[in-house]
């Protein structure tokens, strides 16, 4: 069952869906495995072809110049430690890229949530693995305003980690608020066309409720920041 009656208006109403077999990423693509693909194919991401992107300061965030996948969530270049993080600066765009050169594809939403909520093991978490969400998340309160190194929270009921919270996640789908209630029920694939792409899971400066499995995010699908990265899915 997909959605939450007592959620967001764009979250009703709770549907049944069913997806075909497939394989999820256990972990959010980091920057260490984006810098292969950038090594390997020569890909300018739209934040280098726009010279800048988002970023959290003490008093919100904003546009800074020369800040892309090689920095953390304040702009600044990652260390070596840091490639071990969840990629952030990325636009959907880019994750559509990378997911092609790895031989994957972004999720549909419905299979990001099928996962998330554990799958056919699945023991109905408010959280992805948890009610408890310090125990599967980097949220607002414990992430100390950056992302954190993948796989370090307890995982779901799958073996999947970080879905909620760290990073925001890209999916395939276009955006619309009113899609639940004309979804359809086998492997939906979100509407044909629209202005802006999916977004799951919340992120590490996203208080707990917006961190639930159930949340939905969007944005337009050239837009980057410190806080949106992606895991990718394959077909079985």
């Amino acid at each position: 069952m997909m959605g939450n009656e007592n959620g967001y208006e764009d979250e009703k109403p709770v549907h049944k869906v069913e997806v075909s077999s497939f394989y999820m990423d256990k972990y959010e693509v980091t920057a260490g495995e984006f810098e292969k693909f950038i090594n390997a194919t020569g890909y300018k991401t739209d934040a280098e072809k726009g010279g800048w992107s988002y970023v959290r300061n003490s008093s919100g965030w904003k546009g800074k110049e020369r800040v892309n996948w090689r920095c953390g969530a304040d702009g600044k270049p990652r260390s070596e430690s840091g490639k071990d993080h969840p990629v952030i600066h990325v636009s959907w765009n880019d994750a559509s890229a990378y997911a092609k050169w790895s031989n994957k594809r972004l999720p549909t939403e419905a299979e990001w949530e099928y996962a998330a909520r554990g799958g056919n093991k699945s023991r109905g978490y408010k959280y992805s693995g948890s009610d408890e969400i310090e125990k599967v998340a980097w949220y607002e309160k414990n992430s100390g305003n950056k992302t954190h190194r993948v796989g370090t929270k307890e995982p779901n009921e799958l073996g999947i980690y970080d879905m909620s919270g760290n990073v925001l996640e890209w999916c395939s789908d276009w955006y619309d608020e009113n899609y639940y209630s004309r979804s359809k029920e086998r492997n939906p694939a979100g509407p044909d066309s629209g202005k802006y792409r999916i977004l799951r899971g919340g992120s590490w400066n996203y208080n707990g409720n917006d961190c639930r499995v159930a949340i939905r995010n969007m944005n337009y699908p050239d837009f980057r920041n410190y806080h949106y990265g992606f895991r990718c899915a394959r077909t079985l």
